[in-house]
This record gives structure tokens, sequence and C-alpha cells, in this order.
């Protein structure tokens, strides 16, 4: 089937053989997001959910150092954090639910970084497949990002409490070997191969009922439904430290990181 091509600012779009493929397009930037890039990824997503051409997405990053680096850091402030629907908050948790209700399988092609919000990007998706150059992990505590419900807690789901409470809260990077053992990921295969592996991927779901394939995920997502909807009742940031923003505390994360230096979180604790 000949391909059809969207434009879009940060992300690509193409539809082709009833797969779309989404592609995160800042390479420069190891495809980290800002709240218009989500914007984007929601919009593409909603809409391959609604075409009826479709039967598979395929969520990846452009070049071959990274799906994702997560947030722009260099964008992150309390004005990101509390611009109301316009929030990475919200605007990820948009994001997911645009994953999980367009009901068609979701796979993440992973080469390179796949790391803080684009790692959760990744485990939250249906499948994962990886090449295995790939590192996973997390990033909030260190960078002072403050992540929180349902987006953290998902991963639990995934890999068992034990392991997801040691990948958010330590922020070390995994091997895909290792995050294949963990069930972070579906397969590893070399990078030469990644693009085979995936359509063959796809094309095992294209063959089956779309319909079922459907009830099949609403059955997975509505087991934890009331996890979501409890931690969507309120703001843990709120209970935990009001003041976080004021306090400095993000600031120094953040800074460090620009800086490229060790961040001295001891006044906070």
């Amino acid at each position: 089937m000949t391909a059809t091509v969207e434009e879009y600012s940060d992300i690509l779009y193409e539809v082709k053989d009833a797969v779309a493929r989404v592609t995160i397009n800042r390479p420069d930037k190891l495809n980290a997001f800002t709240p218009h890039t989500v914007k984007e990824l929601a919009h593409a997503i909603w809409r391959a959910g609604a075409d009826s051409q479709v039967g598979v997405i395929v969520l990846t990053g452009a070049g071959e150092r990274a799906f994702s680096a997560g947030g722009d850091v260099s964008v992150e402030n309390e004005d990101t954090f509390r611009a109301g629907d316009d929030s990475f908050d919200k605007l990820m948790k948009e994001l997911y639910r645009a994953f999980r209700e367009c009901l068609k399988p979701v796979i993440a092609r992973v080469d390179g970084y796949a790391i803080g919000g684009g790692h959760h990007m990744a485990y939250v998706t249906d499948f994962t497949i990886a090449s295995d150059r790939s590192v996973f992990g997390q990033n909030g505590p260190r960078v002072a990002s403050p992540a929180e419900g349902w987006l953290v807690s998902h991963l639990w789901t995934v890999v068992g409490m034990k392991r997801a409470k040691e990948i958010w809260m330590l922020c070390r990077r995994y091997t895909a070997q290792q995050a294949l053992d963990w069930g972070l990921v579906n397969a590893v295969v070399p990078a030469e191969e990644l693009d085979a592996e995936v359509e063959r991927w796809c094309a095992e779901l294209l063959a089956l009922s779309p319909t079922v394939l459907k009830l099949i995920k609403k059955s997975f997502d509505d087991s934890t439904a009331h996890i979501r909807e409890e931690q969507e009742r309120f703001t843990i940031l709120n209970q935990v430290n009001p003041g976080f923003f004021a306090s400095g505390e993000q600031t120094e994360g953040s800074g460090a990181f620009m800086e490229k230096r060790k961040p001295d979180f001891s006044p906070w604790r």
C-alpha cells in the first residue's frame, strides 16, 4: 500500500500497509519532548486510532541514538508543571489515555536511549521491541523532576514492586538484555534487525481479529483503572511538599543537569 504522510513540526506521521508510524523527530535533542511535542503525539495517536486503514501503531524516535531522553529539561520548570491543561503532567496523561483508548496495539520501537519520560512512554505501550544497544532508566530524582501518580506506579504492574522502586528511585541505567529479563521489553534484536522484527510483530497482529484485540486490550486496562482513577483525584506533590518549586530544589536539579555537574540536594532533606 502506498504510504500517506502527514506533516507536524516535532513528529513524523506515516501510514503504510495498515501500520501508522509515529516518530519523535528531535534527534538533536535525543528526541526529548516539549509540551508541544506531546500534544502532537497525542493528536497522531488519536488520528491513527480513528483511521479504519490502520491496524497497528508503531511509536519510535528519529536517528540511532535515542528513542527519547524524556522531557526537555531546558523547558521543565514551574510554569510547565503548573500550566493546567498544558502542563507536562496533564499532557502526558492525555497521551497515555490515547495509547489506551485508541484500542489498537501500540508498539514502542526502541533504538538507543529510553530515559525518563521516554522510558515510561515505552513501558506504557502494549509492546516494546528494542535493539541490543538500547539503554533504559528513569531520571526524576536525579534532576528533581516531580513525576507522580500512575505515570510512576504503572511500572510495578510491568516488573513488580521491588524492581519498579529500584528503577524509579535509584535512576540506574539498564541494558536491553536486563530490560528483557525483567519484562520491560518483549524482544531484543541486533540494531540492523530491529525494523524487520517490528514488521514481523505488526504482521502477526494484523492477521488477528481487531475486535478481539480491542477487547483484550481494554480488559487489561480496566484491571488497573481503579489505581489510575484514585491517583488522579489529587496532586501528590501538594501533599508531600507544596513549596517544592519555591524551595529551589527543582532549580538545583535541572541546573546541575544543564551544567553537567552532580547536584547537591542536601539542603532539602
